[in-house]
């Protein structure tokens, strides 16, 4: 886990500076979302997407 938060900050909050907790809330859903889940390659899933992890596992 905390090599995750490194990554949520280092590639987005830091870069950020948020009005209200609201904002940030919003912003770091999307990132998880939008860029993490669908886009961001992982070495534990073959360094495939966890889409594309879902999409074979649901096809075997």
């Amino acid at each position: 886990m905390e090599r995750w938060f490194h990554t949520l900050k280092t590639e987005l909050v830091n870069h950020r500076d948020y009005q209200t907790r609201m904002q940030a809330k919003a912003d770091i859903f999307e990132y998880i979302e939008v860029f993490y889940n669908r886009s961001r390659r992982h070495s534990g899933l073959g360094y495939m997407t966890p889409a594309q992890y879902e999409m074979i596992k649901m096809a075997a």
